[in-house]
């Protein structure tokens, strides 16, 4: 697949760009992935351009799979880009850690009238690295927030287990479950720890267009569901321009990607490999795959009339 990179250097954002074959003046930004051109953020490309928009793709920066003082002026410098390069709408998207990433972007920079969030948080947390440090594969680091805007640290929730305790919890609930990463007990005893105060919540209130938000009720991250309905529950209370699309499943883990999408991913044993990383897909097979169908379904219909809108 033919696209154009992009440095942070040269034009302010580590990135890649990818235009459908058909040509469109809609473009997503698309965090999928710890690369703009792994494996994974192709699938996720090949996906959305046969939806029929252009794709731009980000991450920090090469290989980079962890998540501190992201500064956020690289996601408005990305956008301004796409207006002058053809794009006249403009989409977000992204899942897991990059899910709360494309929610605070979006109430950040009203030209985003689409947003995408899978298993999102709804509120930022502490910054993380990943790598290997004292034995451990993640860490968080100290007085850092997962994003930053013009040099300026955007509030967080800090994590009740500094290094290396924050991974031997990880690493004991993994063990403990079966699944291949389980952190949901260090969200909830961080929280339980330090209520999450007024401005470390995401303001969903600013987002404009249309908010999809998909999780599941197995998540073995983080508590997906009960973030979504605190996103739903706040924007009820408060004035918004957005409307807002809640998809929550019973069944579904951490891997709410459109069926579509995971089987370009994993063309072979797809649904073997969701069952061998989460335990909840392993007992519900049947229902997650459903939960993928589903979303596939509702995506694409999202996308279509967010293309065709005026």
């Amino acid at each position: 697949m033919k696209h154009q990179h992009f440095d942070v250097g040269t034009v302010g954002f580590y990135g890649a760009y990818w235009a459908c074959a058909g040509g469109s003046d809609c473009a997503v930004i698309a965090m999928i992935g710890d690369d703009p051109e792994d494996r994974l953020v192709r699938s996720a490309v090949k996906w959305l351009c046969g939806r029929g928009v252009n794709v731009l793709t980000m991450s920090p920066a090469k290989k980079d799979y962890g998540h501190h003082n992201y500064p956020l002026e690289r996601v408005e410098t990305a956008i301004s880009w796409l207006k002058v390069n053809g794009n006249h709408k403009i989409g977000i998207a992204g899942a897991s850690t990059t899910g709360t990433l494309a929610l605070t972007a979006a109430a950040m920079f009203p030209d985003v009238t689409l947003t995408i969030a899978m298993t999102p948080s709804d509120f930022v947390w502490q910054g993380f690295m990943q790598g290997k440090r004292d034995g451990c594969k993640e860490w968080p680091v100290e007085g850092e927030s997962l994003f930053s805007y013009r040099g300026k640290l955007l509030p967080y929730m800090p994590f009740c287990y500094q290094h290396p305790d924050y991974w031997h919890c990880i690493a004991a609930e993994s063990k403990r479950t079966g699944d291949m990463v389980n952190s949901r007990k260090l969200f909830d005893d961080s929280e339980a720890a330090h209520p999450i105060e007024p401005e470390e919540y995401i303001p969903v209130e600013n987002i404009r267009g249309k908010l999809l938000l998909i999780g599941a009720e197995d998540d073995a991250l983080w508590d997906t569901a009960k973030y979504i309905r605190r996103m739903e529950k706040r924007l009820a209370e408060k004035p918004h321009e957005c409307e807002i699309e809640m998809m929550v499943y019973a069944h579904g883990t951490h891997f709410v990607f459109p069926e579509g999408m995971l089987k370009i991913m994993l063309p072979i044993g797809s649904g073997l490999f969701v069952k061998f990383a989460f335990q909840a897909a392993k007992k519900y097979p049947k229902e997650c795959r459903q939960t993928r169908i589903d979303i596939e379904k509702r995506m694409c219909r999202v996308l279509a009339e967010w293309k065709g809108a005026k």
